[in-house]
């Protein structure tokens, strides 16, 4: 299943995109996230999965777009921290971050 934590406005796509058939709970996401916005335990998406999986806390979602911001690239990190970290590549990140920071580079 494809959750995607975050909102959609005039301004853009604001998600992290976690594939939770791919994501197998090692927590390594949760370990590097500056911001602390995921967390991994039971899937709120899926009640029958019995492995933890990893997500959003709820809190953060609808202030994604600002809690995600320091990790991208054109912040220095490339690609951002929690993908780096997740080997089954289970998660990413909508392209809201790169819409809005293409003005700046020029």
């Amino acid at each position: 299943m494809i959750a995607h934590y975050g909102f959609k406005d005039g301004s853009g796509d604001w998600y992290v995109i976690i594939d939770t058939d791919k994501c197998n709970g090692c927590s390594r996401c949760a370990e590097v996230c500056l911001a602390k916005a995921l967390e991994v335990g039971p899937d709120e998406m899926d009640i029958f999965r019995e492995e933890p999986v990893a997500f959003i806390k709820r809190e953060e979602c609808k202030k994604i777009r600002y809690t995600c911001a320091p990790c991208k690239p054109w912040a220095g990190a490339e690609p951002a921290p929690c993908v780096a970290a997740c080997e089954t590549k289970a998660i990413s990140h909508s392209d809201g971050w790169k819409k809005l920071y293409q003005g700046l580079r020029r």
